[in-house]
């Protein structure tokens, strides 16, 4: 098999191994006694999710889910909604309003199901009383460039919203279950799209704390806000909490599994480095490639051939204004950089299918990526220092589109060496 195929291949078994309907229907839970059943949820999957549960549900459904624009499915009973992600939007705004209203009146015999996955932060603008929906999209800008892990951001970001962390669960008398793909690395179900549904032990201080580590430069009223007890989200031991139930229906470790197995069935060796790699992302590009230059030169620590295999979710520190991509796409390139001259390839992804402002789900990088960049005119290092690497891997035919996948389990990368 042709390399990039290969390594294509890799990724979809990894995306079909976070299909939900499997983890769904292995975590059904028991129907109402008498009661109504409401669905509710968000995130780049959440359309996929809610077809998956109608495919199994026995019994009335009713509800809706937010997710983006362009990601909706056909359902049968379950509104989708479309709103704007990676920067929230006014649809989101009544979209989060909506799913407030939907379970507001529901009693205890009533069951809520909350479809959750990877992109809910954004997807559901909440703002609190005295900031707007403006406030809210500077938040997410200022974050989005900062560099700070998916963790530290929704800690911040629960904290400054009436939705998320564990807020919209918080809402009803209704029974709760939660069913979850998790982007996250470390699966913490209270992180992923910042908790609507999980409450955490996290406070408002660690997001001041987080503030200022990052030195993130956020307007007074919120920093107002965080300074007041208005801040505070509900804690786990709440009792309105004792009768949810929460389940991680896919992870990035399963999918993980998945590619390995059909790197085996294919004559290449596969090791998981990890599920949960965080960092910028051309700082863990470097670390990837040194691994991969020293199984290409030496044999150590694997033979070759070899592919190996991480997951998680790096950052991206903005350094320039204007640039297009990704950080699968930073990574790529600065892996393209490091292991030139070397017979290695590599594909970098983000598992739903886009990474960052364009629609490519990342890119495809070996050892002639520099070389070809400067035959067409580019130099792939400042390329990198305008954070601009779908433009350079545009121009050489390196980027890696899927569209759509209806799953998020996050980042995904394989690195083939012969």
């Amino acid at each position: 098999m042709e390399d990039r195929n290969f390594l294509a291949a890799l990724f979809h078994a990894a995306v079909n191994a976070a299909d939900p309907l499997t983890g769904i229907r292995n975590h059904l839970p028991s129907p109402p006694n008498g009661g109504r059943t409401v669905v509710i949820g968000a995130g780049k999957g959440a359309a996929q999710m809610a077809a998956a549960l109608e495919s199994v549900w026995q019994g009335p459904l009713s509800g809706l889910v937010v997710t983006r624009y362009g990601y909706g499915c056909r359902t049968n009973s379950i509104e989708i909604l479309e709103a704007s992600h990676p920067v929230p939007d006014a649809a989101g705004l009544a979209g989060a309003k909506r799913l407030m209203q939907a379970i507001s009146d529901l009693n205890e015999r009533d069951l809520v199901i909350a479809l959750i996955c990877g992109g809910g932060s954004a997807l559901l603008p909440a703002p609190p009383e005295g900031l707007t929906l403006d406030d809210e999209i500077a938040l997410n800008e200022v974050l989005l460039a900062s560099g700070a892990p998916i963790s530290a951001m929704n800690v911040v970001r629960k904290h400054l919203s009436t939705i998320k962390g564990g807020r919209l669960a918080a809402a009803t008398k209704a029974r709760v279950v939660s069913l979850i793909v998790s982007d996250i690395p470390g699966d913490n179900p209270a992180f992923v799209a910042s908790g609507p549904t999980i409450p955490d032990d996290t406070t408002r201080h660690d997001a001041l704390a987080i503030i200022e580590q990052y030195r993130l430069d956020l307007p007074d009223a919120m920093l107002a806000h965080l300074n007041s007890s208005a801040a505070d989200a509900p804690t786990p031991d709440d009792p309105v909490f004792s009768r949810h139930e929460h389940f991680v229906i896919a992870s990035a470790g399963v999918s993980l599994e998945a590619a390995a197995e059909v790197a085996r069935a294919n004559g290449v060796t596969p090791h998981i480095l990890s599920d949960s790699i965080e960092g910028e992302a051309r700082d863990v590009a470097l670390v990837h490639a040194a691994l991969a230059r020293e199984v290409a030169l030496r044999d150590r620590p694997f033979s070759k051939p070899a592919v190996l295999l991480s997951g998680g979710e790096t950052t991206v520190s903005l350094r320039a204004k204007g640039g297009r991509g990704g950080r699968n796409g930073e990574f790529a390139l600065a892996l393209g950089l490091a292991i030139d001259g070397h017979r290695i390839t590599a594909l970098a992804a983000d598992t739903d299918g886009i990474d960052g402002s364009e629609n490519n789900a990342g890119a495809f990088a070996d050892g002639t990526t520099a070389r070809r960049l400067r035959g067409a005119g580019l130099d792939a290092r400042k390329l990198l220092d305008a954070n601009d690497s779908f433009t350079g891997f545009s121009a050489i035919g390196d980027v890696f589109q899927t569209g759509p996948t209806g799953t998020n389990v996050n980042d995904f990368r394989a690195i083939l060496i012969r």
